[in-house]
């Protein structure tokens, strides 16, 4: 019991100096990298994160890009995924989070760079099937907060955080910031990865809100069973954003699943509590 004693103390306070595998969040259409609020700050005490913000809408380059004539693209998302950490990290392989849209950059990048690619959890990913609801779209329209945060969580009162509210209060009216959003949108709307998840080699992760009401859970379960070495969770009273909604879970299930020798979609709740297991 003595000699073990390190090994039990390391896994519920890890060390703090050496290099981290490398974890990259990629956020949808919420576009802020802060959309992780919930989550950086546990994930950073097993991994160096990263939260690349390629989705300003009202930032310089997704406007010079449109300004171009150039399309804001899964294909263009991807690349510039690419660019980044093997400029700015260069640390492969890489482990993801991705939420919805970025699930569908997370698979379209492993499967082109597979050997960059460690482990993936994609949760709530669209792209996997032919129908989605785009919430935000509605919001824009309507100029309505609200009626955004009741499609996207299961109970939009408890989980729809003030600064969260006030921030799309205040990008609503703004026109530069809703052309990029729709320019976006247009460009990334019909591009599905369902016929690629049979080529990703990566073992991956997939998480879904039983009670998500944008991208069917259903349909995502039947995707996640073509992966090679996939993994499927469906979670009950949760929509569309468990990294929220669901945050002590999907925390401890993160660390459990993009470090443990054997990951489960289902661990122990001992393996949650305890962290990594090295």
């Amino acid at each position: 019991m003595v000699t073990k004693l390190p090994i039990w103390i390391t896994r519920l306070r890890p060390r703090h100096y050496g290099r981290k595998p490398p974890l990259i969040l990629i956020n949808g259409l919420a576009e802020q990298a802060e959309s992780w609020y919930r989550n950086h700050r546990y994930w950073r005490r097993y991994f160096d994160v990263y939260m690349p913000n390629f989705l300003v809408y009202d930032g310089e380059a997704l406007h010079r890009r449109i300004e171009d004539g150039l399309p804001i693209s899964v294909d263009y998302l991807v690349e510039q995924l690419q660019v980044y950490l093997s400029q700015f990290v260069q640390a492969a392989p890489y482990h993801f989070v991705a939420s919805s849209l970025g699930g569908k950059v997370a698979v379209e990048f492993a499967t082109r760079y597979p050997k960059m690619v460690g482990r993936m959890i994609l949760l709530c990913p669209s792209g996997m099937g032919d129908e989605e609801r785009l919430p935000i779209i509605e919001g824009v329209r309507k100029n309505d907060v609200r009626a955004l945060a009741e499609s996207v969580f299961y109970r939009p009162a408890r989980h729809a955080d003030g600064e969260m509210v006030r921030f799309y209060k205040r990008q609503f009216p703004n026109r530069r910031w809703q052309k990029g959003l729709l320019r976006t949108v247009n460009g990334t709307k019909d591009h599905t990865v369902r016929d690629r998840m049979k080529d990703v080699q990566s073992p991956t992760l997939v998480i879904s809100g039983r009670n998500d009401r944008i991208c069917d859970p259903k349909e995502t379960a039947t995707a996640a069973a073509e992966l090679r070495c996939g993994h499927f969770l469906m979670i009950p009273r949760c929509g569309h954003a468990p990294q929220i909604e669901k945050a002590w879970l999907i925390n401890r299930l993160v660390v459990h699943f993009l470090t443990h020798p054997r990951p489960s979609s289902r661990p122990r709740l001992s393996q949650l509590l305890l962290g990594s297991a090295k």
